[in-house]
Formats: structure tokens, sequence, C-alpha cells
């Protein structure tokens, strides 16, 4: 797309990062951001809060809080009744009010297939941004959230799925990432995105291609959601999962005897996913005490390192 240069646009329009930021003045910023999508689960008040949840996390990503923002909706008005529409925004509209964002309005429009989202506006101290620049060789490796959502997903759509697998990555989805992007903040770290339709490794190698550095993982320490293997032996797997591994491959270093379905576990795609966190070693126990204190999950699945681009990844 065509570029805009301005001295105050601090995230180019090159730029990989998770939102668009704007200096208002030396000090403060001003982050925007805009994601939308189709329907994750049948409910339509979880399918508007999950919608919501998963924009406000790219303000989260950037060490913002959401402040305002604007419905985006797509509707099939002919097919469905309105009464499920007003469900999708009532969900939105509570994933916004636990975030104390303000919802003042938005868009919709008729078509076929349904779709919700937010334009999110929120604001962060300058010096304080989490970006996907920000890792250093030696960091730790860390996510906030189990990863297997596009693959639970998948299995939801397909009736296949244990009700006690869809109601924790439900759950998960439904999470706001504010408290693990608070203490991200208070604990001085400078390098973060958050897991959405990449997968891990493709928002890994974001993280690696934008600060110049590697990354070595262990397969054994990421964190899936219970049940997440079994879908995938099974070949429960969604287009986005196996177009992402494909995208990796040429910069994954693979040791060990991981198998095809294992690797898909690694690059699934997902939906309204916790953050990637860079942390410094001497902050990983501080990071880890405040998550604990939060009532955050948190896990370090491996660290960065010099090897510009290329993730290796081992049991």
């Amino acid at each position: 797309m065509p570029t805009f240069s301005d001295p105050r646009l601090i995230s180019p329009t090159a730029s990989p990062e998770d939102a668009a930021v704007y200096l208002l003045d030396e000090r403060r910023a001003l982050i925007f951001t805009t994601d939308f999508f189709t329907p994750v689960v049948d409910d339509p008040f979880l399918f508007g809060r999950i919608a919501a949840v998963n924009a406000l996390s790219d303000v989260y990503a950037m060490g913002g809080t959401p402040s305002l923002a604007l419905n985006v909706t797509a509707f099939p008005v002919r097919k469905y009744r309105l009464l499920e529409l007003g469900e999708i925004l009532k969900g939105a509209a509570a994933a916004a009010t636990e975030a104390g964002c303000l919802i003042a309005g938005g868009h919709t429009i008729d078509d076929n297939e349904p779709k919700s989202g937010l334009c999110v506006i929120g604001f962060a101290d300058r010096d304080a941004l989490l970006t996907k620049d920000g890792s250093r060789p030696g960091d730790g490796i860390f996510l906030t959230k189990p990863i297997g959502t596009g693959i639970a997903a998948t299995a939801i759509k397909n009736d296949i799925i244990a009700p006690s697998l869809a109601e924790e990555v439900v759950a998960s989805m439904s999470s706001l990432n504010r408290a693990a992007s608070s203490v991200a903040v208070s604990s001085g770290l400078k390098g973060a995105t958050d897991i959405t339709g990449y997968g891990l490794l493709g928002h890994l190698m974001e993280m690696c291609s934008a600060s110049g550095t590697g990354a070595e993982i262990s397969f054994d320490a990421i964190p899936f959601f219970p049940g997440t293997r079994e879908l995938a032996e099974k070949g429960v797997v969604p287009g986005g999962t196996k177009a992402n591994l494909s995208f990796v491959l040429p910069g994954l270093d693979m040791r060990g005897d991981l198998s095809e379905p294992e690797l898909l576990m690694a690059a699934d795609a997902q939906t309204s996913g916790g953050l990637l966190l860079a942390v410094p070693r001497d902050k990983i126990p501080g990071l880890e005490s405040a998550m604990r204190s939060a009532g955050q999950f948190c896990r370090e699945i491996g660290r960065f390192n010099d090897r510009s681009g290329k993730i290796s990844l081992a049991r």
C-alpha cells in the first residue's frame, strides 16, 4: 500500500506492529487498531465478546490502555433475526466494559456471512511501549495463554470436540490480555506481540525479523490446551494453520523427531491468543512473581539468540 510519512507516526506503514502509534506530545502516544473476523463459535454473544477481546488485544500487545472503540459489523439481515445481531453487539459491549473502553457507535453492513470486531483507540507512555523489535539475544520467551484455539475452533465447527475442551478454549479466547500487558509494562519489558492468525511460530518469526534476533524454543515447554494433540493427529486442522507452517518452514531449524501434527500444533492459527513476551534474564523472577500475584498464566518456552531470523524448534 502507499506509504505515509510523518515524524509523529512512529509505526510506519510497512511496520509489522500490532497497531499504529501516533505521538500526541513528547510523552503520550495514541495507539490505533482494527480487527474483525467471522464466527469461531455458534453463540452470538460469545462471538461478539471474543471478536472484541481480540481487537482490544492489539492495544494491550503494545503496552497501551484501550479507551475508545467503534463496532465494525457485517450481518446477513435476510437470513437471521436482528436478535442475533443485538447479541453480538452485547457481547462486544461486555468485553469493552470490562476493559474500561467506551464503544461510541460503529458501522454495520448487510453481508452473507456475519463478521464482527472493533476499531480501537488506546493510549500509552511513549517510553513504555511494547514493540516487536524489542527482543534481545538472551531474553526469555514467555507465553501468557495456551496454544490450540485454531484446531479447537475447527473441532467446534464440526461438532467433534469434548465439551470440557470447548469450554476451556472459549474462556481463554474471551479473556482480556489486560493483566498480562500491565505486568509486562510495570516489569519494564520492551518486546512483545499478541499471538493471533500467524500462530506462535509466525509471530515469533515477526519478532525475530524486526529485532534481528533468532529464537530457540522447546516443543515440550509449549502449553497446549488438553486434547489439541489428539485433534491434530486426526487431521482436525484449519487451513490457516497449514499455511502458517508452510510460511515458517524455510526459517525453521527442526531438531529431534517432531511429527507433522506436532509442527502443525506449534503453527496453529490462534484467535484471541495470549501475549508473546521477550523478558531479559534479570527480569524473569520479578515478572513471574508479578504474573502469579495477578493470577495470570505465564510460561517460559525458550529464549532469543543471535541467529538472525532463524527459529530452532526441538524437544
